[in-house]
């Protein structure tokens, strides 16, 4: 077996997550390297673009969040075989980073114009995103994203969820999921109770 190391920062959630996720309810080995944000600034000049997560394979790196996904999943029975679900399967994961990139461009700005932004984004592309994801959810069945099972699709839009619910990211109202797709919550709440993700958590000291 492949000598893994997945790198990210040292939170539950974000990019890095489904990746994680997904490994360790594979029961895949791999060393999980959280880098602290104050450490940041320093390691970032040691990574491709700039950017985590990473994922080394026997030495080789790997970017981006979606192609990381897309690799562990393979190796942890969490990515369709049929080619259609596998596209279905790809269309979630990159409608969640549509979003989670429009927040990631708010995130140092000055608070007048974060708090303009995001307003922005909460009146318009947000709800767009978050209705077009629960009707894909809906029109494969109302459970998953693809493939009528759990995969690495439905743990990036768990992810996006928590994030859009928890509270940590101002001038975006907490309800927004349960006011314009509820159904989204429905599914959060159906990929959490997952026994390997619950478990995982638990290890973790996690509530979820």
């Amino acid at each position: 077996m492949s000598d893994l190391k997945l790198t990210y920062f040292d939170f539950h959630g974000g990019r890095g997550e489904p990746a994680r996720l997904a490994l360790s309810m594979g029961g895949v080995p791999f060393v999980d390297d959280r880098i602290p944000i104050a450490e940041w600034p320093e390691r970032k000049a040691g990574t491709p673009f700039g950017a985590v997560p990473t994922l080394q394979v026997d030495g080789k790196t790997l970017t981006q969040s979606n192609a990381i996904n897309r690799y562990v999943a393979k190796l942890t029975g969490l990515y369709p075989s049929d080619f259609w679900q596998a596209a279905l399967c790809d269309e979630a994961m990159d409608a969640v980073e549509d979003v989670v990139n429009q927040i990631g461009s708010t995130m140092f700005l000055p608070d007048d114009e974060k708090k303009s932004k995001r307003e922005a984004l909460t009146e318009g592309m947000f709800p767009l995103y978050l209705k077009q994801l629960s009707k894909n959810l809906e029109e494969n069945g109302g459970r998953y994203f693809a493939d009528d099972r759990l995969t690495i699709a439905d743990l990036k839009v768990a992810m996006l969820t928590r994030q859009l619910t928890s509270g940590i990211l101002e001038h975006i109202p907490t309800d927004l999921v349960e006011r314009v797709a509820p159904d989204l919550l429905g599914h959060f709440e159906r990929v959490m109770k997952d026994p390997s993700i619950k478990a995982y958590y638990a290890k973790h000291g996690v509530e979820v």
